[in-house]
């Protein structure tokens, strides 16, 4: 218990760091429930399973009249991992989907992604992954309105508009890279950190003639999974990011508490803080190898006064599961996070 407490402890202070942040554009409070979009190396990295399938679904300032909305499915399973010694190959994909605005800007993305985890001894294990996909933007030009077309009283739709706009419909090619170091000395204690480089070759995104590229985004998050008893389970988290002019930087934990004795219905409550944005409250069920967790984001910045502090809401589903008659001899346990 001692050991738990002092890690803990090491863990906040680590986190508080970074605490300057201003706000950045979509994102799921629930990145630890969206690992291929955090972390490329997360691929196949599934501390108490073989395989998963993920849903997340994210409505932002439903009080405005256009919400943004975004929507993410993947998955990812291991290969090789009763035949490779001290390690296995991940490998999955993920779609994303956002919608915001007026216009109905719509962004499609879809990647591919491959990852190598390596133990490390019978404690550790270090993860290198990457992920490349094609997205798309497009914008109903029908739909929007601009300063030239204001008559005095309204904003007037059929009045020609000055603006150059060359195009409704854009694409590129993306690119993605990370790297997790994972730390699990007992059977009660499992940390995880990690570092990704997302748009690696800075593509081009403009709907005007112009070279507007998007600039590289650095994320890094910190995970734990603590027992500290037979009934309860705590997991502290932050994550940060960075984007040209842009932060973001978040924390918190949430708490599972094991309902059936043998850790096969879980209660999930947490609380996070997205830094000068937004606190997050959680909650979850799991049974069995399904888990559903819906978090509501309750604004805490000077747009709390024209949304009403009704910032997000957020669902995550998870199915993870084990594949049948798996012998890895080299691991000390099928999984490495603390269980019921």
């Amino acid at each position: 218990m001692n050991q738990i407490v002092k890690l803990f402890t090491c863990l906040a202070g680590l986190l508080i760091v970074a605490m300057e942040v201003s706000a950045q554009d979509l994102h799921f409070s629930q990145f630890f429930n969206s690992p291929l979009t955090t972390n490329p190396a997360n691929t196949g990295f599934i501390p108490d399973g073989n395989y998963r399938i993920g849903i997340n679904y994210r409505d932002q300032w439903s009080s405005i009249p256009v919400p943004y909305k975004t929507m993410s499915a993947y998955g990812d399973f291991q290969l090789f991992r009763d035949r490779l010694e001290y390690g296995w190959v991940g490998v999955g994909g993920v779609i994303l989907r956002d919608v915001a605005g007026a216009g109905n800007l719509t962004s499609t993305k879809a990647y591919g992604s491959i990852a190598y985890h390596q133990l490390l001894g019978f404690s550790s294990l270090l993860s290198l992954g990457f992920n490349a996909g094609s997205a798309s933007k497009r914008v109903d030009m029908t739909k929007l309105l601009f300063p030239d077309q204001w008559n005095g009283k309204f904003f007037d739709s059929q009045i020609p508009t000055g603006e150059m706009i060359t195009q409704s419909k854009v694409n590129y090619f993306d690119l993605q890279a990370g790297m997790n170091y994972a730390y699990f000395p007992t059977d009660n204690i499992y940390v995880n950190a990690g570092f990704s480089v997302q748009h690696i070759n800075t593509p081009r995104e403009t709907f005007f003639d112009g070279n507007n590229t998007i600039p590289r985004r650095y994320i890094g998050f910190l995970n734990a999974s603590l027992k500290v008893s037979d009934k309860v389970i705590l997991n502290p988290g932050a994550y940060y990011a960075k984007q040209a002019g842009s932060r973001e930087f978040m924390l918190g934990l949430n708490a599972a508490y094991n309902l059936s004795g043998d850790g096969v219905q879980q209660l999930y409550g947490g609380l996070y803080y997205r830094a000068n944005d937004a606190a997050i409250f959680l909650v979850g069920y799991q049974l069995q190898q399904f888990k559903i967790m819906f978090n509501y984001d309750i604004t805490t910045s000077n747009l709390s006064a024209a949304n009403n502090r009704r910032g997000a809401y957020e669902v995550g589903l998870v199915y993870t599961g084990l594949y049948p008659n798996l012998s890895f001899s080299h691991a000390r346990r099928s999984t490495i996070c603390p269980s019921f």
